[in-house]
């Protein structure tokens, strides 16, 4: 059960033990599939390829061009060559825990389920068989984990998301000249190989007109998908009543029985909501939404679509 008062911080031990929630996830398998017929049949998996297995006796619907001739020649019989198609995928995780992720009335700050969220991803996706690296990125820093498939890498990925997080004794100043979304996504367009699979967790509060062309660039050649992380107050306001919210300078206070600061707010909500959306479908990007007050592991369950896809 939540506390009345937000979780404000999650640490590196905590996103560490999340291996356990994220063992009834499931991410495609990263097993080979034994063909006979290497290259015969186009793959709609993008960025994969053929690797040798064994060699054995032919066999009647054996492709020919498979036959391994030094090995038919020694034997004085015909053996073809048998191949795996290689499942392993990389999977990048692109991290926000900007200044706007600082932030919740309830449940948990966003860049708490942000690293949460993050944190269950890479483990299944390491026990699926594939690379997994990762960017994590705040208002001073931007960290990079290049996919591999070692368990060291999942852990320093979890240690940047621990390190990166604003504690509350200091929270966060918005500035223009952090890293920021966009240069995560065109830092990403570095590090991705063609056919990654790429997860970007984050608020989107900070859209700009480069970021639909980055998304767009990186959406090309991989399968991207989006996990947003939203509050409820972020969707509507309560009808009435007095609230204040934490900012750089202090609390902030507003009415929500003010019609017109009701008005103004949705205004500003759809405007963002369209302009979201319209990126998205621009750039084939699929995407979910988490909320606060939701546990991670329990939403990722029902994001996860057939084959582990969101949508």
């Amino acid at each position: 059960m939540e506390n009345s008062r937000p979780v404000t911080m999650i640490s590196l031990q905590e996103l560490v033990r999340l291996q356990a929630d994220a063992r009834a996830l499931k991410l495609p398998s990263a097993k080979p599939i034994r063909s006979r017929q290497a290259g015969l049949r186009q793959s709609r998996q993008r960025g994969r390829g053929m690797t040798f297995s064994e060699v054995r006796q032919y066999q009647p619907g054996d492709d020919i061009r498979s036959i391994d001739w030094r090995v038919t020649a020694r034997r004085q019989s015909p053996h073809t060559k048998l191949y795996e198609e290689e499942r392993e995928r990389p999977v990048l995780l692109i991290t926000d825990l900007g200044p706007t992720m600082f932030f919740a009335s309830t449940g948990a700050y966003k860049q708490v389920r942000s690293a949460q969220v993050t944190a269950l991803l890479a483990w299944l996706a390491l026990w699926a068989g594939d690379q997994v690296g990762g960017l994590v990125f705040n208002d001073e820093d931007l960290a990079v984990v290049r996919p591999a498939r070692r368990r060291k890498s999942v852990l320093r990925l979890l240690d940047h998301l621990a390190s990166h997080q604003h504690p509350d004794t200091s929270p966060p100043i918005p500035s223009a000249h952090g890293p920021g979304l966009d240069v995560a996504l065109a830092e990403a367009r570095r590090v991705a190989h063609t056919g990654s699979r790429i997860f970007i967790i984050s608020d989107f509060m900070n859209l700009s007109e480069q970021t639909t062309t980055l998304l767009g660039a990186i959406g090309r050649h991989n399968t991207v998908s989006a996990i947003r992380i939203q509050d409820p107050l972020e969707q509507s306001l309560p009808s009435s009543g007095r609230f204040a919210v934490a900012g750089p300078s202090g609390p902030i206070w507003f009415d929500a029985s003010s019609a017109q600061f009701q008005r103004s707010w949705q205004e500003k909500i759809d405007t963002h909501e369209r302009h979201l959306s319209e990126c998205f479908r621009a750039c084939g990007v699929r995407s979910a939404t988490l909320a606060t007050n939701e546990d991670p592991a329990a939403a990722l369950r029902l994001l996860l679509g057939p084959g582990g896809r969101i949508g």
